[in-house]
């Protein structure tokens, strides 16, 4: 089996803490330096035996480094997905995870869309919906958007604004 990336294992590392000791752990010394200095959002996505078990994440970067986004965003995919109930202690063995960090999101028309490429934020008032990129059953923009529509209860005739974004998926 290939080895873990250091941002998945820092998920699992925070998943496993968080649900059998109810710990948020701090993030460990042996974590790269890039996660303990840069900043982006993340996405922590945990699947069970190949279905979704909880993906909670951030568009923009809210915490002080990518390893502290994941920490948070590893313990809300596991236990605060609303979708969801909690990850318990007899699942943990069985999941998989992985860990999507964002690059900025840019403003773009429809045409500029690719589900396998960009991710897309659809936007109307108060409203967002986000769908990652490169997810199975999602071929095409029409596809990408009316999810990401559908997520945020925005209707089909509401004005929206679009971006996109790419992410880095590691595994």
């Amino acid at each position: 089996m290939n080895e873990h990336s250091p941002h998945v294992k820092l998920a699992l590392a925070t998943i496993d803490a968080y649900v059998r000791q109810n710990r948020v752990i701090d993030v460990p010394a042996n974590v790269p330096e890039y996660l303990r200095t840069t900043r982006a959002g993340a996405f922590v996505s945990l699947k069970k035996d190949g279905e979704l078990r909880g993906c909670i994440g951030t568009i923009e970067p809210i915490e002080d480094s990518v390893a502290e986004e994941i920490i948070a965003n590893a313990i809300s995919a596991a236990t605060r997905d609303p979708r969801f109930l909690p990850v318990e202690k007899e699942e943990l063995a069985d999941l998989q995870c992985s860990v999507d960090v964002l690059a900025p999101a840019e403003p773009c028309e429809f045409c500029d869309l690719d589900p396998a490429r960009y991710g897309v934020i659809v936007e109307s008032g108060m409203r967002r919906g986000l769908l990652l990129p490169d997810l199975a059953g999602v071929d095409t923009v029409e596809e990408q958007v009316d999810i990401a529509r559908r997520k945020a209860f925005i209707n089909h005739n509401d004005p929206i604004k679009l971006y996109r974004f790419e992410v880095v998926r590691h595994r």
